[in-house]
């Protein structure tokens, strides 16, 4: 039997021939100018299958010369020059003029399949502290980076694995250098792009491991909905099944009809991790159940536990066993085997898209038995992953699937879940590093349990601090074990800390429109959402000394991983990048030399360090609800300095071809104290996929001044605007779409009164002495004249330390 058509991949994975080389007993394939394969075996018997990592290899002839000299093969491109040795560790490249063994040395690493079990990156359930291993990446300090293919199974032409694997070695050359974001493209040639994920998997997920009834679930999601906290995808655990051994052995009468054993169970304990059929104490009408979740505008998420097939209670196992040829009527199993094809076309026909129909709208494969199944030892993880998310696509324009990794081709596969981590500092210490270097491997969606699953303690400052590193993380899915005295409830986190994670989980419900168009960049262009230092600035040590340190679009992030002092704040180390950059919460400014600056950082609860770049502009949604549709008001920030963004949008969940393109240019131009900014406004793709009526709001970051002179242009034609002062200048109008705009913005700056403002607002929230903090306000006030004099006047004054180190930390200019 053949796999059902939509479960067939399109691959190209046999080499270009004028791309091929042989030499001794090596085929190489010069894939790009960088890119080479090297193939090595004494028989020559060489493999052009796609493998379960790589499926196209079929590139453009590539311009290089071969020549034979000192024992070796040189093959010569535009680029750099390989070198092939008799034996391959002696094989080396030669870029920039040194000679780069191949051989992964200063690789900057990439993921690994799981957290499970991990306290940080230390494995927990071992008497020996057992340290994460990190798979290699394709980016090196060195330059060279290679992968190793050769224990990859194969994809063939019917779409089906096969027990093929390398004979000898199979290894992919990356010879990029230090352009790190040029080696992931060269990867996604191989794998195919990482695709385009659907806009409400950006938002809040809900998930909890907790038998909900129906009533329970939808009394919860309603108490987010009357406290404007905005959720996106219902998560609903392993309990939507009969998951209780006791409540099925006793309702199905496992004991009593001498049922327990492997033939009927395909286990003898632990049955009811799988299932496939709603339990009906808990969800009385699931159908109903469904359609009141998506009338509260949010997603439908179901966990699955696959292994142990399909048993006699299932409501489906008759279909089941028909479409296996199992007689029913022997209560007999129906064995999981997601290498079969007959298996996979049912499993997917019979158990999952009735449930699709019903309403679930995407599934979370929860594998955790082991990485090798049936005579051939092959991963069903990646069989899942691979097979879940073609059938996803057969009736959604953007499908989706949340599983765990398995492997570097896995970045076809979003999204990722990273397993059951430790509610504990030393997880969240350890999670930023470990999302950063998986771009390395073009994995760059990684959905972690935010607030931690298990263990640990409580602790309201660790959670706040978890919600705000989810923000600023590629899904921010709440999630936590079965324990009834767990939960990610906000409201349940006291003393302030919860209303805090409220504001930031409003805030990432409101960055859907931005996080949406990085989806875009990545799925185009290759940029991950969460990038390291590096990939910008190769050249500067500090890129590789901040290791949770990253770039967030065009954001730069240092997530806070540890506990404040006793005076409220903590302090955190940044690097900061040559150029202006602001907070985007305090509105503090900092312009870093020309080789950057490393600072300390003081931040309250309430914030941690976001900057956003000289010339950035941010999109924020501010439609209320779950609504999660191209919002029809936007808020729009704007840092002064030159730079742009493209605002993706479109109505994929209708029509493919429904997109649109609206693409903000911010220029900025300075004379001593006379100051120009220009927004202009214009548009690519398709008219419908924007609201009729939309309003934008845009909020100059940088802009303080009250005397300004504004002109909004539509069509080259001045219209009326809203304007205000709230702190900076915000001004609203009237939005048509595919209407081009300008928006010039005319003031003189008081760079001295700036900075004055800027310090009365900063004392007036500081904690202190009052006098003490008038007085000093007063000193600056009237008798300060520049900004050094401003500088030693703190540094004089008798005040508390943390006011002083507070205010020096702002006047970085």
């Amino acid at each position: 039997m053949k796999l059902d058509s939509h479960l067939i991949c399109k691959t190209n994975p046999k080499t270009n021939k004028n791309n091929i080389v042989y030499y001794l007993n090596y085929r190489i394939s010069v894939l790009q100018d960088r890119l080479f394969r090297i193939e090595q075996n004494n028989q020559k018997i060489f493999r052009d299958d796609a493998t379960l990592n790589i499926f196209f290899r079929n590139t453009k002839k590539v311009d290089f010369k071969t020549k034979i000299e000192d024992d070796a093969l040189k093959i010569i491109t535009n680029a750099v020059t390989l070198v092939i040795k008799k034996n391959r560790e002696d094989c080396y490249v030669i870029l920039n003029n040194n000679e780069i063994k191949i051989d992964n040395k200063g690789n900057l690493l990439g993921t690994y399949r799981t957290l499970d079990g991990f306290d940080g990156q230390y494995y927990i359930y071992s008497k020996r502290k057992k340290k994460i291993k990190l798979s290699y990446g394709v980016c090196s300090t060195t330059g060279v980076a290679y992968f190793d293919d050769a224990n990859s199974f194969s994809l063939n032409e019917n779409g089906e694995v096969i027990n093929v694997l390398a004979k000898g070695i199979d290894h992919y050359v990356f010879a990029y250098g230090n352009n790190y974001q040029e080696a992931i493209k060269a990867l996604y040639l191989l794998t195919g792009p990482t695709p385009l994920i659907p806009r409400f998997a950006f938002g809040n997920w809900w998930s909890r491991y907790h038998a909900y009834s129906d009533e329970e679930y939808l009394s919860l999601l309603d108490k987010f909905i009357e406290k404007d906290i905005p959720l996106t995808v219902a998560t609903i655990d392993m309990d939507w099944h009969y998951s209780s051994d006791e409540q099925i052995n006793e309702e199905f009468m496992i004991d009593k009809l001498n049922r327990n054993s492997e033939e009927y169970l395909g286990t003898t304990s632990g049955y009811g991790w799988t299932g496939y059929t709603w339990n009906k104490h808990l969800f009385k009408d699931y159908k109903a159940f469904l359609k009141e979740i998506h009338d509260r505008n949010l997603k439908i998420t179901l966990n699955l536990h696959p292994a142990n097939g399909v048993r006699y209670w299932d409501e489906n196992y008759k279909a089941m066993c028909e479409a296996t040829n199992i007689d029913p009527s022997t209560y007999h199993y129906v064995p999981f085997n997601i290498f079969n094809n007959q298996f996979i076309n049912a499993y997917f026909s019979i158990l999952h898209k009735p449930y699709e129909n019903d309403g679930v709208d995407f599934w979370w494969m929860d594998w955790q038995q082991g990485t090798t199944w049936g005579k051939y030892k092959m991963d069903p993880l990646w069989s899942l992953n691979h097979y879940h998310y073609l059938d996803h696509a057969l009736n959604h324009n953007t499908p989706l699937i949340l599983s765990r990794y398995c492997g570097i081709g896995s970045l076809r596969y979003p999204l990722g879940f990273s397993g059951d981590t430790s509610i504990t500092w030393n997880t969240l210490k350890y999670l930023p590093y470990f999302t950063l270097t998986a771009s390395n491997v073009g994995y760059t969606y990684w959905s972690h349990d935010i607030g931690g699953h298990h263990l640990g303690v409580k602790d309201d400052e660790l959670y706040v601090r978890f919600i705000q590193y989810g923000v600023f993380s590629p899904i921010l899915r709440l999630h936590c074990t079965c324990m009834v005295t767990i939960t990610k409830e906000p409201w349940v986190y006291k003393n302030g800390s919860g209303e805090i994670a409220i504001n930031f989980l409003r805030l990432r419900h409101s960055l859907i429109p931005f996080l949406y168009s990085c989806s875009y960049q990545n799925h185009l262009f290759g940029k991950a959402l969460v990038e390291p230092l590096y990939y910008h600035y190769p050249n500067n040590e500090n890129a590789y000394l901040y290791k949770n340190e990253y770039f967030f679009g065009d954001l730069l992030v240092q997530p806070i991983t540890s506990k404040l002092n006793s005076d409220g704040f903590v302090r955190v180390k940044m690097w900061i990048p040559e150029g202006k950059w602001t907070d985007i919460f305090t509105n503090e400014e900092y312009v870093s030399p020309q080789n950057g600056m490393n600072i300390t950082l003081l931040r309250t609860l309430d914030t941690i360090p976001v900057l956003a770049r000289q010339g950035s502009v941010i999109p924020f949604s501010l439609d209320k609800g779950n609504q999660v549709d191209n919002p029809k008001n936007i808020k729009i920030d704007v840092y002064s300095g030159n730079g742009s963004f493209i605002l993706y949008e479109d109505n994929y969940y209708k029509n493919k071809s429904q997109k649109a393109k609206t693409i903000f240019t911010n220029t900025y131009v300075e004379n001593n104290d006379d100051k120009q900014i220009k927004v202009n406004i214009t548009h690519l793709g398709n008219k419908s996929v924007i609201p009729s009526k939309r309003t934008l709001k845009f909020v100059f970051k940088n802009v303080l001044e009250k005397n300004v002179s504004i002109i909004v242009k539509e069509n080259g034609n001045e219209i009326a605007f809203k304007h205000i002062y709230d702190y900076f200048l915000t001004l609203t109008f009237d939005y048509k779409p595919f209407n081009d705009y300008e928006i010039i913005i005319n003031y003189k700056e008081d760079f001295l009164a700036k900075i004055k403002e800027k310090i009365k607002l900063m004392l007036t929230t500081l904690s202190g002495d009052n006098v003490a903090k008038s007085n000093l306000f007063d000193k600056i006030y009237y008798q300060c004249f520049s900004l050094d004099e401003i500088i030693n006047a703190i540094n004089d004054f008798n005040i508390n330390k943390t006011i002083k180190e507070k205010l020096l930390e702002m006047l970085h200019y």
